[in-house]
Order: C-alpha cells, then sequence, then structure tokens
C-alpha cells in the first residue's frame, strides 16, 4: 500500500535470488512450517501471532456430552452434572429413608430418577427461552446443563426492552407450571409412596428454581428481568445492565451471609444446634458456591454488555494491518525491506498478474534467523488462501464477529469492494481489540 491506505500494485518483478548460502553446521532447521519462537528482530513486523483459537465467542466442542437438538438447537450435558447427580441421588435417598425406611438399597435408584426428572424440569425451563429467543429470531448457540442449573447461549441482545423481559420470563414461568402440575398430580396419588414422594419432590425443587430465579439481580432471570424494567425507563440498555449487575452483586452477598445464618436459625427447617457442625459448614459451602456463581455471573453480564455496546466501533478497515504484495520466490529480506519502507505489518503473496494467493505467517518469519533471510522465499513461509479467508473491508461489528466464528484462521486478507488488496487481519488483533473493549469498568 502506499501512504494514503491505498492498495498498491504488485511489483513488476522480483529480485534474482542469491546463490544457496554456505553450510552452516549451527542453523540446520528447516523454515518451511517452522512455528520457533526465537526473539529475532523482524522489523515492522512483530511477533504477534496469538493463539490459534477461534474469536472470542468463537464455536467450542460443546462443553460436554451431546444429548440431542430439539428446535435445532444442541444440548449439552457438562461433566459436572453428575457430580450434582450423584450428590442430589445422596442426598435424596437420604431423605428416602426416613420416609419410606421399606425400599431399603432401592431408594438410591428412586433418588437417581429425582435427580434425572430434576435436570429434565430445568432443561424444560431453558428450552422456554430457547423457543422465545427463536421466535424473536435470536440465534440460540446451544443449551448446556451444568452444576447449577442450566444455561441457553443466546448469541444477540434483544432488540426492545419488551422481548428482554419476556425471554427472561417464560423460564422461571415454565418451572412455576411444572410445579403446579407436580402438585395436580400429588392429588391423584397416595401421600407417603414412591409416586407421591417423586411428585412432592420435583413441585418444590420446580418452586425453588422459579423463585430463586425472579430474585431481582444478573445473571438471574429476574436480573434480566430488571434490565428491561431500567432499560424501559431510561432508554438506555446499558444503564439497565449496571444496575441489574450491582444488585446482582449485592444478592452473591446476601446469599452469602444470609443463607447460612437462615438455616442456623431454622427458618428454612430445622434449626442447627451448633454453627460449626457438619450441616453448617456445608450450608455454608453451599451458599458460598452460589454466592461465586451469581457473583461471576453479574461481572460476565457487564463485560458483554460493554463488549456489544461497542461492537460498532470494531471494523475490519480499523483492525487491519497494512500489507505489501510480494511474489512467491521474493526473498524474505527483500520483503520485509519493502514492508518496513511502505509502513506495513503483513505480507501478501500475489501471483504474477498481482492477484493475492496466500498469507505469510508471521510465526513462520519469526523462526527464521537473520542470516538466512536473503535465501528463504517468502512462498515457503505463505499459506494459502482458502474459502472464506478473504474479508470485506465493509464488515463491522457482530457481522464481523459471526464471519469469523464461521471460518476460524489465523489471519485473514482483507479486501475492498472492489477486490483490491485492503491489508490483512490478524485473529490476535480481533481478539485484543474484544478484550480491551471489554476492560474499562462500570
Amino acid at each position: 500500500m502506499d501512504e494514503s491506505g491505498k492498495p498498491q500494485d504488485p511489483e513488476e518483478s522480483v529480485r534474482p535470488q542469491p546463490p544457496e548460502p554456505p553450510k552452516d553446521t549451527k542453523d540446520t532447521k528447516d523454515t518451511k512450517d517452522t512455528d520457533a519462537t526465537d526473539a529475532t528482530d523482524t522489523g515492522d513486523l512483530k511477533d504477534t501471532e496469538g493463539p490459534k483459537a477461534s474469536p472470542p465467542g468463537g464455536k467450542g466442542s460443546g462443553g460436554g456430552i451431546l444429548m440431542g437438538r430439539p428446535f435445532g438447537v444442541p444440548v449439552y450435558v457438562a461433566p459436572s452434572w453428575f457430580l450434582v447427580a450423584a450428590l442430589i441421588t445422596w442426598v435424596f435417598g437420604g431423605q428416602l429413608e426416613r420416609v419410606l425406611p421399606e425400599l431399603g438399597a432401592a431408594r438410591y435408584l428412586v433418588s437417581l430418577f429425582f435427580a434425572v426428572a430434576f435436570y429434565a424440569s430445568v432443561l424444560v425451563h431453558e428450552l422456554a427461552h430457547t423457543v422465545a429467543a427463536l421466535r424473536f429470531k435470536l440465534p440460540v448457540r446451544r443449551i448446556q446443563l451444568q452444576f447449577f442449573g442450566g444455561v441457553s447461549e443466546i448469541e444477540k441482545e434483544s432488540e426492545s426492552p419488551g422481548r428482554e423481559f419476556v425471554l427472561a420470563f417464560v423460564g422461571p414461568l415454565l418451572s412455576l407450571v411444572l410445579a403446579a402440575l407436580f402438585y395436580a398430580g400429588m392429588q391423584l396419588v397416595e401421600p407417603g409412596t414412591v409416586p407421591g414422594v417423586l411428585l412432592a419432590g420435583l413441585m418444590i425443587s420446580n418452586l425453588i428454581v422459579a423463585i430463586f430465579n425472579l430474585l431481582p439481580g444478573l445473571p438471574l432471570d429476574g436480573g434480566r428481568m430488571l434490565r428491561a424494567v431500567v432499560w424501559k425507563i431510561t432508554g438506555k440498555p446499558m444503564t439497565g445492565t449496571i444496575a441489574a449487575a450491582w444488585v446482582g452483586r449485592a444478592l452473591a452477598v446476601t446469599v452469602l451471609i444470609g443463607l447460612p445464618l437462615l438455616t442456623h436459625t431454622g427458618a428454612l427447617g430445622n434449626a442447627r444446634p451448633e454453627i460449626g457442625d457438619a450441616d453448617s459448614l456445608t450450608d455454608a459451602l453451599l451458599a458460598a458456591i452460589l454466592a461465586a456463581i451469581i457473583w461471576t455471573g453479574a461481572g460476565n453480564s457487564l463485560r458483554m454488555a460493554r463488549l456489544r455496546e461497542r461492537l460498532p466501533d470494531l471494523t475490519a478497515r480499523t483492525l487491519t494491518r497494512r500489507a505489501v504484495p510480494v511474489e512467491t520466490a521474493t526473498p524474505l529480506s527483500e520483503a520485509l525491506r519493502r514492508a518496513n519502507d511502505a509502513g506495513a505489518r503483513a505480507l501478501v503473496v500475489v501471483d504474477p498478474q498481482g492477484r493475492p494467493t496466500a498469507l505469510v505467517r508471521e510465526a513462520a518469519i519469526v523462526g527464521v534467523p537473520d542470516h538466512r533471510r536473503p535465501w528463504v522465499p517468502v512462498g515457503t513461509l505463505a499459506q494459502d488462501l482458502k474459502d472464506g479467508m478473504r474479508v470485506s473491508a465493509e464488515l463491522a461489528g457482530e457481522d464481523l464477529l459471526e464471519y469469523l466464528r464461521a471460518t476460524p484462521a489465523t489471519e485473514y486478507l482483507v479486501v475492498e469492494r472492489t477486490g483490491e488488496i485492503y491489508g490483512v487481519l490478524s485473529t490476535a488483533d480481533v481478539e485484543r481489540a474484544f478484550v480491551s473493549a471489554m476492560a474499562r469498568p462500570h
């Protein structure tokens, strides 16, 4: 490129390669595919390649065992779920021993059934969010059942506070409906029987899920409802997020302190005779875990809101490194000289007609010692351009993020609408921009 930022034509000719260098017994590495991290100077082309993961929010492996795809959305069970299922089976089994002692060891099978049925109820809760999101044309990446409940990963923000409120409310509403259905089922069976105890347990657990999720603090559904209300009043979604997140943090502190006190005083059941007994320690541990989850979730909600607020400012054009075109046989030292003279930080390999064919990998450049660079053609350090590795300079915000998610790579060729070379976009630069966008505290 020239200093105005316009694309340059490729060099009309390529300097002939120097003769092969003398044998160097101290350096026998092949530079074609090296990823060495030698701190060698590359002029203006610094060693800035980041992790080879997809951009922030990119597609992962799913985070657990794939159980199915209701409504086209994958449902995963995280490994932590099995720990919770075992814990529920053990605790509920102890309760069954007091209520139905005649069951014997079979009580643990009944308890396991309860654990699975309870998480099926959690799945219904999450599916309510998912169906509402799909109804509002908001993409849902996945549903994950994990240590404390489940989560629906909705990729875009609601367009209005009304939709945000509905999207948040349908989950607790479905849990309340399930609690009512289980209560109705209790009226049809004998109390003190296995079906009666199971239905009572599922009714109470769904009622607790609904009430807990209605608490007005992020990341709970009630927090999203509070966010929608503040958003409606102020007209600013970010103001709603800040308010709901800080209420969520206050809620975390309340849970940490209040839950052990409530159980100790007997407000939630039998009073604990001593603060230091095993049951009290268990209550305190549970409170600490819940508080940590709520506090962390509130902070994550703030960071994601900041990111979405600043997404429109993140454009391919502003994040792109200027690049110079070179032909495949150009020696690396000559290519770096041209880049430094032009103030560029990337190299694009072009054919004799000036059409881009590959991108020179920065990690490979760093791995070539200075004394070998006059004899190493850039073509041996380049990655061929594949489908999806050409990015429009006009892409910005969520459109840019979605494009990079769909075609993960470490570097992309950025082109103008006319097809001319604009520069090279590095995933590492994109990641740093996203981290920076989320960094400012509120």
